[in-house]
């Protein structure tokens, strides 16, 4: 069978957080950017859909393809992280400041990756600025505006709603990590973590990675954002809310319902095997 059950899916989401805390900086770094470039070829791929079609669904359809080489190529992806390492950390087998570092390096790395795609498609896409009408450069400048300058308009609401917008993207994407690891098989793998992704994608929530590139896109192509725009309205509650929605909707309340119960069941199948004696018995 190529399923695997929940209970080991924990303990699988534990491995891997303790894998992720032991990685050097070199690592963490080449392979956060790694991911950062990925997922911005996944939104321009997105967004070209979008254009071509009109269909904002085929464009969520088709972002999940990038999402799915970070993961079966074993990158470096926070958000995901956001949910594994915590549980390592709860299990006891990493440390807090193991944790920090990690997610540290990987958002480094990830804003260098995002940064460095968000320059090559730049320069592709315009042609070194001779093109102008470029419908996927106009979605860009848009989605980078609505991310930081649409929010602003609604003041301290406008921070709740991004924040809020960010847990729901990261409850999805962490469980897109973890239903990973709920196939033995590269198919069955693909298929599991196609469907989460999809769904965040689709309704617009916000996910830290995919705006490291496509708010630094949108202001290296014109719009009218700065970069306290950029961090303020949009980065850091997002970073903040995809943090909570991750380990404590993904992380959190799957570690709590199946590691505790399995750790149960050993505890029950241990007493059964306990001879009775008889002064147990009087």
């Amino acid at each position: 069978m190529t399923y695997v059950k929940s209970e080991q899916v924990v303990d699988n989401m534990i491995h891997s957080g303790v894998a992720k805390s032991t990685l050097p900086i070199q690592d963490l770094l080449i392979r956060g950017a790694l991911a950062g470039a990925l997922l911005g070829f996944g939104t321009t791929l997105a967004f070209t859909a979008e254009t071509q079609t009109q269909m904002g669904i085929i464009g969520a359809l088709l972002f999940p393809a990038c999402f799915v080489i970070v993961i079966l190529l074993g990158l470096e992806l926070v958000t995901g992280s956001f949910a594994l390492i915590p549980v390592a950390v709860l299990a006891g087998k990493v440390t807090w400041r193991q944790m920090i570092y990690n997610w540290f390096w990987v958002i480094i790395g990830h804003l260098v990756g995002g940064f460095f795609y968000a320059l090559l498609y730049v320069v592709s896409a315009t042609h070194f600025g001779h093109i102008e009408d470029h419908a996927v450069v106009q979605k860009i400048i848009n989605v980078a505006e609505a991310k930081t300058l649409g929010y602003a308009m609604l003041g301290t609401e406008g921070l709740i709603v991004v924040f809020v917008k960010a847990i729901l993207c990261n409850w999805m994407v962490t469980l897109g990590a973890v239903m990973a690891m709920t196939s033995q098989s590269t198919f069955g793998k693909i298929a599991a973590m196609w469907l989460p992704i999809l769904i965040f994608f689709a309704q617009g929530f916000e996910h830290a990675v995919v705006n490291m590139f496509v708010i630094p896109a949108g202001m290296m192509l014109g719009a009218d954002i700065t970069v306290s725009d950029w961090w303020l309205w949009n980065q850091v509650p997002v970073i903040i809310g995809n943090l909570v929605g991750g380990a404590l909707f993904t992380g959190l309340a799957l570690y709590t319902t199946y590691r505790k119960a399995e750790s149960k069941k050993v505890i029950e199948k241990e007493k059964a095997k306990t001879p009775v004696t008889s002064m147990q018995r009087g």
